[in-house]
């Protein structure tokens, strides 16, 4: 989880608390794709505030969420293909 870190370190350099930062980096944002993508919006974006920086983490986490889904869908549908062409 080196990008974590790195993300935690990035937000304690922009002033952050540091109980924010923790929360944020090591709580929410702890995969290397949520914590990538929040880095990505860092440094795109010069000292957001705290509530944009709260938005684009549930905004990461909503993408996550819906490309998890979709992944488990995908399985279905082929397990579903499977039984079609197989039978049980």
């Amino acid at each position: 989880m080196e990008r974590t870190e790195e993300l935690y370190r990035l937000l304690l350099s922009k002033g952050y608390p540091k109980e924010f930062c923790a929360e944020i980096a090591y709580k929410n944002m702890n995969t290397d794709y949520t914590a990538t993508r929040m880095l990505g919006y860092l440094y795109r974006v010069t000292n957001p505030r705290i509530e944009d920086l709260v938005d684009e983490m549930i905004a990461i986490l909503s993408d996550r969420d819906q490309i998890i889904q979709k992944k488990e869908t995908e399985r279905a549908q082929a397990v579903i293909n499977e039984v079609y062409r197989k039978g049980l």
